[in-house]
């Protein structure tokens, strides 16, 4: 059975509604073992033990939120080679464009030599005030809905051997 590790960090749980819905999606393709863990908690294991990745956290002042670069510092190294072609994507939640996070992470994973199963995608709350940035985030339903679809797509290719 193929695992696909979905590893999140949130701070106004935009990103965390967004891995729920992922880990939703994925868990009905039944031949694939779903892991939904917040960056704190997951390490160097759990990444060699995942057959595909899915990140997900917060954009903070143009660069991904501080636990998920935390995550990536404390694995990369112990995974470092071992995961090669292993399929990738990424999930951004950002007031403005997000960019920076998805370079970040893109990076990261070109390290980890990962293949992008999808591009990474942005969602956008269009929080821009400090009162509006510091609010709990409410995602909308549709942007759920493809977070939903990318877990199920992504589950389902790792069942199939398509990646």
């Amino acid at each position: 059975m193929k695992t696909l590790l979905i590893v999140y960090h949130s701070i106004t749980g935009g990103s965390k509604s967004m891995a729920q819905a992922v880990a939703e999606g994925a868990t009905s393709e039944e031949a694939t073992r779903t892991l939904l863990l917040h960056a704190s908690e997951a390490n160097a294991d759990h990444v060699l033990q995942a057959d595909g990745y899915v990140f997900i956290a917060p954009e903070t002042l143009g660069s991904v939120a501080g636990l998920m670069k935390d995550f990536f510092d404390r694995t990369y190294y112990a995974a470092l080679d071992q995961i090669n072609g292993r399929p990738y994507t990424a999930l951004v939640c950002a007031g403005s464009d997000g960019q920076g996070a998805v370079k970040q992470i893109r990076r990261i994973a070109t390290g980890w030599r990962l293949t992008e199963m999808a591009p990474s995608a942005i969602v956008c709350t269009h929080a821009q005030t400090k009162d509006e940035i510091l609010a709990p985030k409410t995602i909308n339903p549709a942007d759920l809905q493809r977070c939903r679809d990318l877990g199920a797509a992504f589950a389902s290719g790792l069942a199939m051997g398509l990646f």
